[in-house]
Parts: C-alpha cells; sequence; structure tokens
C-alpha cells in the first residue's frame, strides 16, 4: 500500500518513508508465507506450488496494469500531474479489499509449541546451502529495481502508456509461464532452470544496455517478454530449492535468510545502478547487471 502515501508525498522523503514501510511489509510477511507453501506442498511438488502462487500474484499485478493505463488514457493530462496522484489513490480501493477479506478467514485451531531457534551463523549453514545463497548474494548485487527498465524504455523516447505496455506483456509472459516453469522444475530439476533463468537475465540486461532508438522500437516489447519468462524460472525456484536444503524444523528461518540475504544485495544493486547511470550513462546499469547474471548462472553450475 506504499502507492497510497504517494499522494501525499510532497516530496522524495515521503516517497522514501513510504518505500520502507512497504518493504518492512514485505519482509515480515514473506518468511512465513514461503514456508507454509514448502510445508503443504509434497517434496516433489514446491516447483509447481511456489509456480500456482507466483503465476496467481503476478496476473493480479497485469490486471493492475491493465486498469493504469485505461486511467492514464482516461485523466486529463496537466502540467502538475495530478493525474499520476489521482490514480495513487484509487489504488486505495483494491489494497483495502484485500485486507478486508482476512477478517473473515477462520483457520482451524491446532496446538503449538515453542521450538528452539537455530543458530544464524553463516558458518554452521549446510554447506550446499552456504555456497548456493553467496551465489544468490552475487546475482542479487546486479538484479536492480525494475524501474531502471522502465527508465530505459522512457529514455529510447517511449511514450508513458508505451512503456506500461511494454510493462504489461512482463507481468502476462511471468504470470503465465511461473506455473509450467514450475512444474518442469519438479520434472527436470531445479539446477538447471535456475541457470536458464539467470543467464537469460544477464543477456536480457544485455540486450537492454544495446538498446538504441532505432531498433528498440520493436526490440523492447520482445525484452519484456524474455524478462517475465527469467522471473518465472527463478522466483519460486529459489525459494523452492532452500526448502529442500532445509532442515524441515528450521525451514522458515532459512527461507527468511535468504529473503534477508536477497534484500541486502538488491539496496546497493539499485544505488551503484543509479550511479552509473547519473556518471557513466543509461546503458551502464545494464552492462553491469548483464555481466552479473552470467556470473551468477556460472556460479550454480559450480556448486550445486
Amino acid at each position: 500500500m506504499w502507492l497510497d502515501l504517494l499522494y501525499l508525498a510532497q516530496g522524495w522523503g515521503m516517497v522514501f518513508a513510504g518505500r520502507m514501510v512497504d518493504r518492512i511489509g514485505k519482509g515480515i510477511r514473506v518468511a512465513p508465507r514461503d514456508a507454509i507453501i514448502a510445508d503443504c506442498a509434497p517434496e516433489g511438488r514446491r516447483g509447481r506450488a511456489f509456480g500456482l502462487h507466483r503465476a496467481m500474484d503476478t496476473l493480479g499485478a497485469a490486471v493492475g496494469v491493465v486498469i493504469a493505463i485505461l486511467l492514464v488514457a482516461a485523466f486529463p493530462r496537466d502540467p502538475s500531474r495530478q493525474h499520476f496522484t489521482r490514480i495513487f489513490l484509487l489504488s486505495l480501493i483494491p489494497a483495502g479489499l484485500g485486507v478486508a477479506v482476512l477478517f473473515f478467514v477462520r483457520e482451524p485451531r491446532c496446538a503449538t509449541g515453542v521450538g528452539s531457534l537455530p543458530a544464524l551463523s553463516f558458518r554452521r549453514l549446510p554447506a550446499r546451502l552456504r555456497w548456493f545463497l553467496l551465489v544468490v548474494g552475487l546475482f542479487a548485487l546486479g538484479n536492480s529495481s525494475n524501474q531502471f527498465l522502465l527508465l530505459r524504455t522512457r529514455s529510447l523516447g517511449f511514450t508513458v502508456l508505451a512503456v506500461l505496455s511494454a510493462y504489461l506483456v512482463y507481468n502476462v509472459v511471468y504470470g503465465i509461464c511461473s506455473y509450467p516453469a514450475g512444474r518442469l522444475a519438479d520434472a527436470i530439476g531445479r539446477k538447471r532452470l535456475l541457470v536458464a533463468g539467470y543467464a537469460l537475465y544477464g543477456l536480457v540486461y544485455l540486450g537492454f544496455a544495446r538498446l538504441d532508438p532505432q531498433n528498440a522500437r520493436w526490440l523492447v516489447w520482445l525484452l519484456f517478454g524474455l524478462y517475465g519468462l527469467f522471473s518465472a524460472l527463478t522466483e519460486g525456484l529459489e525459494k523452492s530449492l532452500v526448502a529442500d536444503m532445509a532442515p524441515a524444523e528450521h525451514r522458515a528461518t532459512f527461507i527468511g535468510l535468504h529473503s534477508t540475504l536477497v534484500g541486502i544485495g538488491l539496496l546497493p544493486a539499485s544505488l551503484v545502478a543509479g550511479a552509473l547511470w547519473s556518471l557513466v550513462g543509461p546503458t551502464a546499469p545494464f552492462w553491469f547487471g548483464g555481466g552479473l547474471g552470467l556470473l551468477a548462472a556460472i556460479g550454480v553450475v559450480l556448486v550445486l
């Protein structure tokens, strides 16, 4: 719901505060949610379980992008950009409905106990999991915010509606491919698909680095589609791999550790990308991210 704070924002400070609140909320909910998915899914079907979750989440996001496109087209433009703040305010409606539904959920009571907390020393993790998390952290350093893809597209002369439409392509491909990718991972193994996903990310980012106004008119749509395929291949796979390698009694803790390491990597990733964009040029973040994506693909081959 952080976007709703943008309706009240008068400067970057409020935007920063809203974004921080949003990330704190995500940090609190992600590990328990993913642990529930991992515990409820049979071991040989975890890939499709995480894939189904990502598919439903992303197709909902795609519907949101469609609504945003329609609203941007419908609202009259003005120099103060008030048409955008109206859209942020309207986003309160689905967000509020999503929270309201929770009050009608009735869960069966079950016995609860207090287990021992695992030691969180990185050295005491299973060696295979430890190396895998290091590779994930390396990849996260190059995985800057999707906003840079939108900024890059806008810098090539695309209109706001065209940028939103390209982002819709990403969400649709991501949503459609997530469940099949999870099923395929259960069938042929998660390692192969994760390597393919990281390599695809590297190639997509290198593609964005090489775009120019002449070839961007058609290539941007392909790159956003491939970027959606990358997300479908990797988003659920990382978590299902951690769930497979973690002890069952401490699965939520290790999934939370994975989310923490990814979050730690994503913060400098966007800071570095922003600095490269400002100091070197719009293509620099994509050369950097593409290179780290290919290195991470090699890393997965070596450690798993």
